[in-house]
């Protein structure tokens, strides 16, 4: 399915996934109880738990539903994305059993004496084995169930576009959904439907619409024409207007030429096809905010030994101030002042203007040059986090002067301000700053976009401490 659909379908997940999300949540926590009881029993020897114990059990339960909703953990899945299913999981139960042991630890110190840290590492891993093992059961389960029959709805295609393919090859791949595409109506005689390797039958022609949802005891009608098959789609109506039928109309997110921009949402009751839109808004703009505040904070207290060592090595080095101050155009394209340690002499474009920074050049002072090549020079750029100014993550910022330049060179340039600017972005731990294709950066910026969560926060932050600092195209 072509990248960004996975959004599209999001209201059919809604309809017709809920009962295995409500079903998912429910075995998960069974599951939890169940790994917690054999732990217990293989390092006890005892069947009742103590109160100890359930105590810690409960707050692991806890930030089991916390961690897992934020790692969009119970969303419709799919049986062919199960390996990235498990990846979520083991993210969300590791940030789990870290804050439980974190609390327990701070509350009631006694709990983890002798055998209780067995005990937290083996319920630590049986969770998990049985958690991944329950959800592949229940696919298992769930596609028996299909290949019988059971509960299972029948769609027909009337008309036939990428998007009503993409959308066949989705509910016949999803389990879940309990819903099957049979095939398609259409006058133009010529076969059209292949999904994969396996040919959508077509069905006959519009004339015979009526009879074949009869025959056939079709269930739900997907009217795939193009946005001008208005008298088309009221013909489908006019044929089934006797029978007691669903029907949905397939937007063509193809004739638009940018499917992986889409997303199809609900604002306040009214259905909305986003083609632009931040993803921060609601919770996760609170969340964002919480995120950025708390590690800006704690980045601060740990660098402010480093730093002060750099700020002394700038006085030492050249004259002048220790912050460089720059404007910066950041989230919805307003001016901020963003601060770095200062690392070319004062004046330094006096008499050229804002330059651009190429490879070769020689306008930092030495110590300056260090502090780009390890990016050291960006570390004040934490209090512009704590300020609400940046992000920790983020697409890089740029000066205005530029940003008047490339907003009419780069396709999309200024969607990269639906978000705040980042310290370090997507762009930049793929190798994508400095004097580098702007077309790719801001292709990377755009995904991190439409892809944000708190776990792609967290996996950035982590490749830039790893390998982000020195980078070749820094200077």
């Amino acid at each position: 399915m072509p990248i960004g659909f996975g959004s599209v379908f999001k209201g059919l997940y809604k309809q017709y996934g809920h009962t295995v999300i409500v079903l998912l949540r429910v075995l998960d926590v069974a599951m939890l109880l169940a790994a917690a009881w054999v732990a217990f029993y293989l390092w006890h020897q005892q069947p009742v738990i103590d109160q100890d114990h359930r105590v810690v059990i409960a707050i692991g339960l806890l930030g089991t539903i916390i961690f897992f909703e934020i790692g969009q953990i119970y969303r419709p899945w799919r049986s062919d994305a199960m390996r990235g299913e498990v990846v979520r999981i083991l993210r969300a139960w590791l940030f789990t059993l870290i804050s439980v042991v974190s609390i327990v630890a701070l509350v009631r110190l006694h709990v983890w004496l002798g055998s209780s840290y067995r005990w937290i590492a083996t319920w630590g891993v049986l969770g998990f084995v049985f958690i991944v093992l329950m959800r592949a059961a229940l696919s298992r389960v769930l596609r028996l169930l299909r290949a019988r029959g059971w509960q299972q709805g029948r769609i027909v295609m009337v008309g036939l576009n990428e998007m009503a393919m993409a959308a066949s090859r989705q509910l016949n791949d999803s389990p879940w959904a309990g819903l099957q595409v049979i095939g398609y109506v259409d006058d133009r005689v010529k076969p059209r439907g292949a999904i994969g390797e396996i040919a959508l039958p077509r069905l006959g022609g519009l004339n015979d619409l009526a009879h074949l949802v009869a025959r056939e005891e079709v269930d739900e009608v997907w009217v795939a024409f193009p946005f001008k098959g208005e008298a088309r789609a009221e013909q489908v109506l006019h044929e089934l207007r006797h029978l007691p039928v669903s029907i949905r109309l397939v937007i063509d997110c193809f004739a638009f030429k940018m499917s992986k921009f889409l997303n199809l949402n609900d604002v306040a009751g009214i259905p909305t096809l986003d083609i632009s839109v931040s993803p921060l808004h609601g919770i996760n703009r609170y969340i964002k905010e919480v995120e950025d505040r708390l590690l800006a904070l704690i980045l601060l207290m740990l660098a402010s030994p480093v730093m002060l060592l750099i700020a002394a090595g700038v006085k030492l080095s050249s004259p002048g101030a220790v912050f460089y101050r720059q404007e910066r155009v950041g989230w919805n394209n307003r001016s901020f002042i963003m601060l770095k340690f200062r690392s070319m002499p004062v004046n330094a474009e006096a008499n050229t203007g804002p330059v651009w920074a190429k490879p070769g050049e020689n306008r930092a002072t030495p110590f300056g040059a260090f502090l780009r090549r390890t990016s050291l020079d960006e570390l004040p750029q934490l209090i512009n986090v704590l300020k609400g100014d940046m992000s920790l993550v983020g697409p890089r910022p740029e000066r205005p002067d530029f940003v008047e330049v490339f907003k009419d060179q780069v396709p999309n340039y200024m969607k990269k301000h639906m978000v705040k600017a980042g310290i370090t972005g997507w762009a930049q731990v793929n190798g994508w700053r400095g004097d580098t294709d702007l077309v790719k950066r801001i292709e990377h910026d755009l995904y991190y976009i439409q892809n944000w969560s708190v776990w792609f926060d967290l996996e950035i932050a982590a490749r830039t401490v790893v390998s982000g600092f020195v980078n070749k195209n820094a200077y």
